[in-house]
């Protein structure tokens, strides 16, 4: 690619600013400010700079942007970029356009003056402090179309880029072309601003102030019912059609649309609230103005920015690694953000640019770096720097990724690759998506049911209307109906009883759900039992809206490390000669002797006196186990400033070996490239060991080995491994603690630890010199050489002598395995999804209870897809054949790797995957990246009608959590990012079972009732019009007042469902806890379903027909009359029809409701009473100002009468009965189980079930001596990625950066009491004035190097 090339795109493409300033740009351009103006093309030449380049058709996707190596030039041989399109200098006339800040229309005014005047040509004086880029039009003739200039500036306004970019902030970086590279130019921000690369924001909301508008209307109008009332809205405007209020309808709806609007920008704003804590995240930026770094925010950051990042820090953006404080610009980097993976990550700069340590050194950088474009691949990086005319390949080695941490390195220096949106973590996140829960949607469905309803019954009463005036039109002379047309009057009539009886939906409904939605959230954020106080943390409820999805999951997605592990390894036991040791013997298992073998475990004291009794005949076993443990890694060790040692490993198993070995009194102290130094506490003797060769660990070998010539000059070689490869090269002859150590192994395994087996051997110097020239030979080999070195290691490493295991436990979270359990009780099917190795993640799977001793685990690990095909089906015509039972079904687990998993992704094979899975009862996907994550979750929610749960603390997992139904974030070790993005977040996995068994449950039983019975609640009373219609030869006459019908869901009914979706307890969750089979009931759709939903709503049809036909029975003989006679008019009849139907609703709410509290009280008999009261006073006062004039002189004819007080004892009863007796003979004839519950609860019945956990436990105790025979896993987790011998070999720990960069010495003793005494003794040496090392730029409170009598420099 030509670097000038981008100025030979479409016209189209090009963005500039039309106030150009015109003039000699050549002449008078130099004063004293022209050096903050220097621009640079390409090729670092100060005279050019390009327009930012936007590609509006560009699609955004972020899950398979993995492009082509955009450094192959397809169309040219010689692949070369410069393509030379400006080589003359004369050619190339640019013109300087002021980017700052845009004049207004009074200075582009005042400028047009001064040019007329010729007071222009010092023009660049008075804008010295603005910013400029280059434009150039491109023209190749004359003859070029003078219009391409017109487009260019059109784009500039062109609404589509402006929404894009600033909006959607979807523009802004050269995508235009996605096989060019970017372009970044070092130390010249002026040149990277005008590329108009991303800022690095980030944001998880899911509105912005230009989206929220239109995303949120559209969110509100994909439910059905909104769409119909305003369709109803609309209706009632038309003149002489609504027989009621023509603004009662669409009031409601705006009320709706507000309260919901509200209630979604109060959450929206918690996401803002929490992306500003981290974008506002401090870090060291490069300035080149100041030449030192400076203080900046992490929002602030821009593409060719040079940061600096401190140990314990998280990276910002995507950098290139330019240098750091270790020696050849090594650096460690944990990523257990990104892809899950604990043990840390070796990353090194170039060659080149180790050297730049200092800030003045920075800033000579010079030159540009080509970048691959923005891509979603985590594991890739092609890019080439161009420094000082030299070209730098750069690789996945350079590149490290926003969202790691930096290790074991005090800092490094890096130049800004992507930001914010464009950085590959959020690459591999997507846009916070709108959820709609299951309940939703099937309301969706029953309101298009309702609406056909509607027609029907619309349609049946235009039919009457016609027919009736045909029949009778000569009896309806003084309706005026001579010469109407039927047809026109048949329309009208639908749009008439469309309004008429639009309430069968009720629109209050959706207010009431909403406000019972965010209280359910505000209890479940209060609860105390969710607050996890360690770290202060409650459970924060970020989309109430899918509150009652907790109460139905089928399937829970979780991710292994910091989710259901602490990311903590705790050396726990050791077995050495046959004893096993531990820090704090359990009870009831001291050592005892058994068949020959010593079982139990003995003190860490014992073995402390064992290792120097002379007595002891294994206490030289003892010292080799420690010493192998103290020698045989790759761990780097980092003194704190306390004092004390920070074990950095590339394992965090390995670093618990260390530690473990240290805590035993054998200390690794020292690092050196040929040795190690370790400190026997107990003597204060320091020995060193000579590493002589490593054979790299692997997952095939499952096993390390390192030799060294110890002290006493001799040679050993130290192996550690898993069991099954140890006793595999074991000495035949000379091994007595093989059957102790497996027995030990046996114990350990049942208990869940991670096991390592110890061996080793002598080497005589004759063997070991025949070896390592076949080892050299091997590493030297260009010729599959992985594979001539593990040959090689098969060599030496055999007849190994057992010298003991050790027990790793990865420490779970509190509680995990028991609610794992209690959640499989539930029905709940739970799959692992971790970046994890294979062995770790089955080892994990069995110590917290997802995988058990009589499981059959099914692996699949393939490495083509045709073996994955064979694998699948091999499997499924297994199962099919044999015809398992449910229970024998429930004995199966699934275990599938990365490779494997990315085949059975795939259209063809997916199917038979899911089908295995499902039939699993756990599922283990390992080594997965962060989008296999999602595209699993979205698999099996595309295929299957089940409500999945993802739950993560990583940004690893945010896709994997929004993919998913409901996304659970844990505020854990990895950071925060997933709690962010997630609907719901957690201080602990254990809170889970809550979250579910109880705050779930209560959410959906009681939105499922509230629902039901404001669809029911509205029938009721509203069909009570239709029944009337039959009455009045079909005129569409109302029959109660329509001011009244509004204040029915308004004040009379909106109480009942509110409490009842708010305090209603259908069981306490103490018994939602202990019976966690209820769980059951929503997955299986018990309280809400479509045949749920249609008995309410004939249950509702029936009360109004009851209302109805009883009040005519009641009234049609004129049985109400007044003090003066008369009879009741059509008003008072409608009014008792009202207060009879809101007193049967109200009595069918007493019915439902589980628990009464004061607030039933209020809501139940407080409705009643209060629209008792409330009828006299409106009707008594409104009709006086002109609103309800209906309401004159109904009081006293309503309630003076004793029709309607005997119909309001009758009707209710009556109406009543029915769901009585039903409700009687469910629970006494036909019970479910919570209705059992129920009863339990109440009269507080005690639970006699036969306890059969303790033989359950005598069971699974019998089944664990078999469990050396599975596969077991191993305390290994180290990349496998090799180099572990040549990295190690880089480090001196005697050897650190000081603060200005130079190497000194830094072996003193740290455990030395005159060490520190030594330092206050040469503090003054601190205060040199002449400090060779001294950056000018340093003021005088700067920190200065110590330096001790024994440091010596060389300058």
């Amino acid at each position: 690619m030509n670097d000038n090339n981008r100025h030979q795109g479409t016209p189209d493409s090009t963005l500039f600013d039309l106030d150009s300033i015109e003039g000699d740009t050549n002449g008078g351009a130099h004063n004293s400010h022209s050096d903050r103006f220097q621009l640079r093309d390409a090729d670092g030449n100060n005279n050019s700079l390009f327009q930012e380049t936007i590609d509006l058709e560009r699609d955004d996707n972020i899950e398979s942007d993995v492009r082509r190596n955009p450094f192959i030039n397809d169309s040219e041989d010689d692949g070369s970029f410069e393509l030379n399109r400006f080589d003359g200098v004369e050619n190339h006339n640019p013109q300087l356009h002021q980017v700052g800040r845009t004049p207004n229309i009074f200075t582009r005014a005042f400028n047009r003056v001064r040019k007329g005047l010729g007071r222009d040509a010092d023009r660049t004086r008075g804008n010295r402090f603005g910013e400029f880029e280059m434009s150039n039009y491109n023209k190749v003739s004359n003859d070029e179309d003078l219009g391409d200039v017109y487009d260019k500036s059109r784009n500039q306004f062109d609404m589509k880029m402006l929404f894009n970019r600033y909006i959607l902030r979807k523009g802004g970086s050269n995508l235009n072309n996605p096989d060019e590279p970017r372009l970044i130019h070092l130390n010249d921000k002026t040149a990277n601003n005008s590329l108009g690369y991303r800022n690095n924001h980030i944001s998880t909301t899911k509105y912005n102030a230009g989206t929220f508008l239109p995303k949120f209307l559209f969110q509100e109008f994909s439910k059905y019912a909104n769409l119909f009332f305003l369709f109803t809205s609309i209706i009632q405007q038309v003149p002489n059609v609504s027989p009621t209020n023509r603004y009662t309808t669409i009031g409601t709806l705006v009320v709706v649309l507000i309260v919901s609007a509200i209630k979604e920008s109060v959450e929206d704003i918690k996401r803002a609230n929490s992306d500003k804590e981290l974008n506002y995240s401090r870090v060291e930026v490069f300035s080149e103005i100041e030449a030192d770094f400076v203080i900046k925010r992490w929002v602030d950051i821009q593409v060719g920015d040079i940061v600096k990042v401190k140990s314990e820090e998280a990276v910002p953006a995507d950098l290139i690694v330019l240098s750091s404080s270790e020696p050849e610009g090594l650096c460690y980097i944990e990523t257990a953000n990104l892809d899950g993976e604990t043990n840390l990550k070796i990353k090194q700069s170039r060659i080149e640019t180790s050297k730049y340590i200092k800030s003045s050194q920075l800033s000579q950088l010079r030159g540009k770096v080509l970048s691959e474009q923005p891509n979603s691949s985590l594991y890739t990086y092609e890019g080439t720097m161009t420094l000082n005319g030299q070209e730098i390949p750069l690789s996945p080695e350079q590149m490290i990724l926003r969202g790691a941490t930096l290790r074991n390195t005090a800092w490094i220096f890096g130049i800004v690759i992507f930001t914010g949106h464009e950085t590959k973590l959020m690459r591999n996140a997507t846009a916070t998506p709108i959820k709609r829960t299951a309940v939703e949607r099937v309301i969706n469905l029953q309101i298009l049911a309702l609406f056909g309803l509607l027609i029907g019954l619309a349609l049946i009463s235009s039919f009457g209307n016609v027919i009736m005036l045909a029949s009778k039109g000569n009896e309806l002379s003084y309706l005026y109906l001579e010469g109407t047309s039927r047809v026109g009057l048949f329309f009208k009539d639908i749009l008439t009883y469309w309004i008429l009886y639009s309430n069968l939906v009720p629109i209050s409904m959706f207010v009431t759900v909403e406000l019972i939605k965010y209280y359910q959230a505000y209890m479940i954020s209060s609860d105390l039992d969710l607050y996890y106080e360690t770290t202060d943390t409650p459970t924060v409820v970020r989309t109430s809206s899918l509150v009652e999805e907790l109460g139905q999951i089928e399937y829970v997605f979780s991710d292994k490390t910091g989710t259901l592990t602490r990311n903590i390894m705790e050396f726990k036991s050791c077995s050495i000669a046959g004893s096993c040791y531990i820090e704090k013997i359990p009870e009831d298992k001291a050592a005892t002797m058994e068949d020959g073998i010593e079982i139990g475990y003995r003190s860490f004291d014992e073995l402390n006196s064992r290792l120097h009794s002379k007595t002891y005949e294994d206490s030289n076993v003892i010292n080799y186990f420690l010493t192998l443990l103290a020698t045989c890694h790759t761990v780097i060790p980092e003194f704190q400033s306390d004092g004390s040692i920070k074990y950095q490993a590339a394992s965090p198993d390995e670093g618990a070996l260390v530690q473990g070995a240290a805590d035993l009194g054998y200390k690794f102290i020292v690092r050196k490239p040929n040795s190690v130094r370790v400190l026997i506490e107990d003597s204060g003797e320091e020995k060193e060991y000579q590493l002589l060769n490593i054979c790299e660990f692997n997952s095939t070998r499952k096993r390390m080995s390192a030799i060294f010539k110890l002290p006493d000059g001799s040679i050993k070689l130290f192996c550690k491994g898993a069991d099954t490869v140890i006793l595999e090269r074991l000495d035949p002859d000379d091994n007595e603690f093989v059957d102790a150590t497996m027995r030990h192994l046996e114990d350990y395994a049942s208990e869940g630890l991670r096991t390592l087996c110890l061996g080793m051997r002598d080497i005589s110097n004759e063997e070991y010199e025949e070896w390592s020239e076949i080892y050299n030979s091997a590493a030297t080999t260009l010729d599959d050489r992985s594979t001539k070195l593990d040959e090689a290691a098969e060599l030496i490493e055999k007849n190994l002598i057992l010298i003991g295991a050790t027990a790793i436990e990865d420490k779970l979270q509190e509680d995990v395995p028991e609610t794992i359990h209690t959640l499989q009780e539930a029905g709940i099917r739970i799959w692992v999804l971790t970046g994890d190795r294979q062995e770790t993640a089955i080892n994990i799977g069995m110590s917290c209870s997802l995988l058990s001793e009589d499981m059959n685990l099914l692996v699949i690990n393939e490495n083509s897809k045709e073996d994955t095909r064979k694998n699948l089906l091999e499997k499924i015509a297994a199962i099919d054949d044999h015809q398992l039972s449910a229970q024998d079904l429930s004995t199966l687990a699934m275990v599938i790797d990365g490779k494997s998993l990315g085949y059975a992704l795939e259209p063809d094979l997916e199917d038979y995957l899911l089908k295995i899975g499902t039939l699993c009862k756990a599922v283990i996907c390992c080594r997965v990246s962060p989008l296999q994550k999602a595209l699993v979750v979205k698999m099996v929610k595309r295929k299957t009608s089940s409500l999945l749960l993802a739950i993560g603390d990583g940004a690893n997992d945010v896709s994997m959590i929004q993919a998913a139904h409901v996304g659970v974030g844990i505020s854990g070790m990895e950071g925060m990012q997933a709690s962010r993005s997630a609907d719901f977040a957690i201080g602990q996995f254990k809170y889970l079972k809550k979250l579910l068994l109880v705050h779930g449950s209560w959410s959906y039983q009681r939105i499922s009732v509230a629902i039901l019975y404001s669809f029911y609640k509205n029938i009721a009373l509203y069909m009570a019009q239709f029944w009337y219609v039959f009455s009045n030869a079909f005129s569409g006459q109302s029959i109660i007042e329509s001011w009244t019908l509004t204040f029915y869901n308004l004040f009379f009914t909106v109480l009942p469902p509110f409490v009842i979706g708010v305090f209603d307890q259908f069981i306490s969750s103490r018994l939602l806890e202990k019976y966690p089979q209820l769980y059951k009931l929503g997955q299986k759709g018990q309280f809400f379903s479509v045949p749920i939903f249609w008995g309410w709503v004939a249950n509702g049809f029936y009360h109004s027909a009851v209302t109805y036909v009883g009040s005519y029975l009641f009234y049609r003989n004129g049985f109400a009359l007044n003090h003066h006679g008369e009879v009741a008019d059509h008003w008072t009849w409608g009014t008792s029809i009202y207060t009879t139907s809101v007193l049967i609703v109200l009595g069918k709410a007493a019915l439902i409701t589980n628990q009464w509290t004061k607030f039933t009280l209020l809501a139940i008999p407080g409705s009643f009473i209060f629209w008792l009261v409330f009828f006299p006073i409106y009707a008594s006062i409104f009709p006086h100002a002109n609103v309800s004039t209906e309401y004159f002189g109904v009081v006293t004819h309503t309630y003076g009468s004793a029709t309607f007080w005997l119909m309001l004892l009758v009707l209710p009863i009556f109406a009543l009965l029915r769901d009585f007796a039903w409700k009687y003979y469910r629970r006494m004839y036909i019970p479910q189980a919570y209705h059992v519950v129920q009863e339990m609860q109440k009269y507080k019945i005690k639970d006699y079930r036969p306890q059969v956990q303790h033989f359950q436990n005598a069971i699974r105790k019998v089944r664990q001596v078999q469990r050396i025979k599975k596969q077991r896993g191993f305390a290994f987790s180290q990349s496998e990625e090799g180099g572990q011998d040549k990295i190690i070999r880089m480090y001196d720990t005697t050897q650190r950066r000081g603060m200005y960069g130079e190497l000194h010495d830094a072996s003193a003793n740290p455990f030395r009491d005159e060490n520190q005494e030594t330092m206050l003794e040469h503090e003054s040496i601190n205060s040199l004035t002449n400090n060779p090392f001294e950056d000018p730029t340093n003021d005088e409170n700067s920190d200065y190097v110590n330096i001790h009598k024994t440091d010596s420099f060389e300058i």
